[in-house]
């Protein structure tokens, strides 16, 4: 449903919901016209933009992560029959649903972590995950559930990176007294975050770009496209032995 406002209602709207880490332009008026990224996240969407389908008609889209629905809105306006965003924050959902309105789009909004997509008991043609597993307690567990309940096809994913962005082939074994790759800069690391990172208490990973590839391929997803250091676009494939979520979902089987 369309929600018909002028400038000045759609500003002091906006300035209600706030403080918005999308800044979206709705009809001339910017969210978050002060962001320290500027026309974000759209500026970083220009620079990959090409590796999604630009006709998603038919398709399903679930935005796990949405915030105030930056990427549910593209991928709505690129014509996907369904679009399900989720998030754990309230108030970044109210914000998806006013932006969402005012644009016009029929978008779905659902309060819900990405720990119980299970909950959701249906499989998405693209999931976006973008900006999310860096804030996550248990990064790898997310992505297995996302495999395992939500995941159809193609998968959109960004996340925080710090080290370097060399990424270097790795063996499928190494012998125990083998250590000097680990002190190489291209193999996969994760860097703990105990305290705040950048103000934020819930940074709490900072993979660098090796190990965002080996975590998504070690959850069962085949890397499709790499077209910024931090995102990746994949496709369900299979997964190696001993590879599987350990985590019920609510409200569904135990």
């Amino acid at each position: 449903m369309t929600t018909r406002m002028d400038a000045d209602e759609i500003a002091a709207r906006a300035s209600a919901l706030g403080p918005w880490f999308h800044n979206l332009n709705l009809n001339g008026v910017w969210t978050a016209p002060d962001h320290f990224l500027g026309d974000y996240p759209n500026v970083k969407f220009k620079g990959f933009e090409h590796v999604i389908p630009a006709d998603l008609t038919g398709k399903s889209v679930l935005d796990i992560g949405c915030n105030g629905g930056f990427y549910a809105l593209e991928m709505k306006r690129r014509g996907a029959e369904r679009v399900l965003g989720i998030d754990f924050d309230e108030d970044y959902l109210a914000q998806a649903r006013f932006a969402a309105a005012v644009s016009g789009l029929d978008i779905e909004f659902r309060q819900l972590s990405v720990y119980d997509v299970g909950a959701l008991g249906e499989q998405f043609d693209l999931v976006v995950f973008m900006g999310v597993l860096y804030h996550l307690r248990h990064p790898l567990l997310a992505l297995d559930l996302i495999y395992e309940n939500v995941a159809k096809d193609l998968m959109l994913f960004q996340s925080l990176q710090r080290g370097s962005d060399e990424v270097e082939p790795v063996v499928t074994d190494y012998d125990f007294w083998q250590v000097d790759q680990f002190e190489r800069p291209g193999y996969p690391k994760m860097h703990f975050i105990e305290n705040d990172y950048s103000g934020d208490p819930t940074n709490w990973w900072a993979p660098n770009r090796a190990c965002s590839a080996a975590m998504l391929r070690s959850s069962g997803f085949d890397i499709l496209a790499n077209p910024d250091p931090e995102v990746f676009l994949c496709r369900k494939a299979g997964r190696g032995p001993f590879v599987e979520a350990a985590y019920p979902a609510k409200g569904g089987p135990r």
